[in-house]
Parts: C-alpha cells; structure tokens; sequence
C-alpha cells in the first residue's frame, strides 16, 4: 500500500524548500515558487517553525509569495496546524498575494496522514480573500465550519479518515468560484464516518455551480459512491471524476457504466482498484473510443485472498 509524497507544486509553481542559512541574493523571486516551510522535530539544531517563518518573512519578500507550503511544523501529531496557521493568519497584512496555501505536507516518514494533527483550517479563507487554492493533508482534529469564500477555485483535503462533521462544513459552504473538490474519505477505523446522506447535497448538483472536477477518493465506501454517481445529477456538469485510491471493485464499475452517460468527460481517475480484467477492458471499451481517458492504473489484490473483505485505501492509518 503506497502512501503519499511531498507536494511537488501548488498553483503550477514548483515546490521549494526554503532554507534559512542560504544566499538571499541568490533565492528566486518570492513569486516564482510555492514556498515550503519543514523543520527537524527531533533536533534541537534547527530553528523552530516560528523561527524559521519569521526568516522567511525577511529573506524574502512576503508581498510577492503566491503560494505557501506548510510542512513539519513540530512534533504535529502531539501539537495541531492551529499554530503554523496562527502565524500565517498573523502575517496575511504582509502576505498581500497569497493565493494557495497547502497545510500538512508531511510524508510517511514523518507522520502517518492519520496523526497529522490539524485545526479549523478556514481561518485562512477567513483571512485571505483573495485564497484560490486551499489544501489539507490529515483528518484528525480537523474542523471546517461552513464558511463563505468568493474567491476559492480550488480544494482538496486529503486523509485517512474524513469525519462527517468536515464534509458537512464544505458542501454547507458557500463557494461560488469553486471548480475543483477531491475529498479522501478514508475509514471508519480512522474517523472516517461520512455516509452517502453527507454527499447528498453535492450528488444532486445543486451546489458549487462551477464546479468541474469531482474527486470522491480513497475511500472503503468506494462502490457504494460509484453507484451513487451512476444517477447523480451533479456527474453531468463534470469533466474529470476521480473514484481513485478506494476499494472499488467490479460491482461499483459496472453500476457507474450501467448509469447514466460518461462520455462527456474528459478522465475517468479509477486507479488503485480491485477490477478484473474483464471489467478493465468493458471500462475502456465504454470509454475511451468517445475520448475519455481512463486511469486503471494500481490494481490491487485483497489481502490474503479475502475478497471484497480483504480490500484497502491507498492511505488509512
């Protein structure tokens, strides 16, 4: 089971470490980069986060940074986001053009995505109007009350376990610019309890109006989901649909060709599942001649030749 990676660019700008000890005049312009800030928590070599931002603050200038990674902040799964987030929240008189923020960066190594501590991450769409992307990684204490945003495009929250109470926040949010949501679901095991009702209100189309990229990801309710959109108004307005990194088997793929059209779109994301390969093949088939590109990449294998039991996330703990 493959984990998740250090974002590599946010906002199309490639991701750069920044390093408190380097040459200012030789940094790119504070622009050009999405900025990743990441300290040592088991050092006391290095500086700590506040310290290490507050470098940031001067060696660059934080007028023109666009995009802003947050990556090991401490020991995250003993302290929440709410103290990198406070920081940049504090800040955001200086940080005039932010537009993206990623909150949770960490790789594997460095914390399982289910002890990421996290926060109530909408006091940056709070205190950045001007925010058009916005990413999480890590469910546990995460809180998103609705909120209203004129400006996000973009959002992804990416965990193991997606607690009902945050996908309610989203989709009660009021989001008129949105055009791209992925939600990793997770397990049950790992807080995930969203049901079905919880996506009610997005399946029936009737919020986010731009909206054009539908992730509904890693998750062990995966078929149930793919049923779901064999019917839901919502898939009709979309030109990608990703039902990746879950436990999506034969049942599911077949319920979503079954369904109503899909040659509209553009990708059908399917990779990390459990199809045979005659579904594989009666999936491309459906598709691809109308110009759909279908990723069946990762097919994956139940653990010890269990069936639909022995199924799993891309990400879990």
């Amino acid at each position: 089971m493959s984990g998740v990676e250090h974002v590599d660019e946010l906002l199309g700008l490639p991701a750069l470490d920044f390093d408190p000890e380097a040459d200012r005049a030789a940094l790119p312009a504070a622009g050009d980069v999405a900025w990743r800030l990441r300290v040592e928590p088991y050092s006391s070599d290095g500086p700590a986060w506040e310290e290490l931002f507050a470098a940031f603050l001067e060696a660059v200038d934080p007028a023109g940074v666009r995009a802003l990674i947050i990556g090991q902040w401490g020991e995250s799964y003993e302290e929440t986001s709410a103290y990198p987030i406070g920081l940049v929240v504090a800040a955001a008189g200086r940080l005039t053009s932010l537009e993206a923020v990623f909150v949770g960066d960490l790789e594997m190594e460095e914390a399982e995505i289910s002890w990421i501590e996290q926060s109530d991450v909408t006091v940056l769409l709070d205190a950045f109007p001007g925010l058009v992307a916005l990413g999480v990684r890590g469910g546990s204490e995460l809180e998103f009350p609705p909120v209203k945003h004129d400006s996000l495009r973009a959002l992804t929250i990416e965990t193991g376990g997606l607690p009902a109470a945050v996908v309610r926040g989203v989709l009660d949010s009021e989001l008129p610019s949105l055009e791209r949501l992925e939600l990793w679901l997770g397990v049950s095991a790992y807080g995930g309890d969203a049901t079905l009702a919880d996506l009610a209100p997005l399946l029936t189309g009737t919020r986010f109006p731009r909206l054009h990229h539908l992730g509904l990801c890693n998750s062990e309710l995966e078929n149930e989901i793919a049923s779901a959109m064999a019917s839901a108004p919502v898939v009709a307005r979309l030109r990608t649909l990703a039902l990746s990194g879950g436990t999506l088997g034969d049942e599911g793929a077949a319920a979503l060709l079954e369904g109503q059209p899909l040659t509209h779109l553009g990708t059908l994301d399917l990779h990390h599942h459990f199809l045979t390969e005659p579904m594989e093949r009666r999936v491309t088939e459906a598709l691809e001649p109308h110009g759909v590109r279908v990723d069946l990449s990762e097919r994956c294998e139940p653990w010890d030749g269990r069936g639909a039991a022995g199924r799993y996330t891309t990400v879990a703990e």
